[in-house]
């Protein structure tokens, strides 16, 4: 290089501006290494510590979120647990009110069943009683007109009530003896 700055120098010319001068090189290498050493003593360490405290804060972070994950996996399987607790818990107390539904329809049967026997019991005594008050009352009235008429028959009146209930009460014995 210097051969073409001193030929360019002796032909009379001017030297060529593309070209630098040597001691611009030299000075231009000189601050480059110091520029060099500079960076790598100061400038490159506090990015290797920047570096550093950027990977430590994102495995910190990645950390964490894998330690949220593990709580977030323990508390989803507590709460599918809880969850299938509930659903049978629930299923059991609907069986069992299931049960104590058919036990309350049998109890309400059979309390029906005995209201109705006491009812219909109740009925065959009320009836009982009015079949034998309708039996004496045609008794009595039987015998009155079966007195009547033997009083017509007879000519005479039949006064003596005593022995007109006798012999009316053992007619009306011969009518259920010959009625059996």
């Amino acid at each position: 290089m210097k051969a073409i700055l001193l030929a360019a120098a002796a032909e009379g010319e001017e030297p060529n501006p593309l070209i630098p001068h040597l001691p611009e090189i030299i000075w231009g290498l000189i601050f480059f290494v110091a520029l060099v050493a500079l960076m790598t003593k100061y400038v490159v360490p506090n990015f290797e510590k920047a570096y550093a405290a950027r990977t430590a804060e994102i495995e910190g972070g990645i950390e964490e979120a894998q330690a949220a994950q593990n709580e977030a996996q323990a508390a989803l399987e507590k709460y599918t647990a809880q969850l299938a607790e509930a659903r049978h818990e629930a299923a059991a107390i609907r069986e069992e009110a299931r049960e104590q539904g058919a036990q309350i329809v049998v109890e309400m049967r059979e309390q029906a069943q005995a209201e109705s026997q006491r009812i219909l019991s109740a009925a065959q005594a009320q009836i009982a009683a009015e079949r034998q008050q309708a039996i004496a009352q045609l008794k009595s009235e039987v015998g009155g007109m079966a007195t009547e008429l033997a009083a017509r028959i007879v000519g005479e009146t039949l006064a003596d009530t005593d022995a007109q209930r006798r012999s009316v009460q053992r007619f009306m014995d011969e009518l259920e003896g010959s009625a059996n």
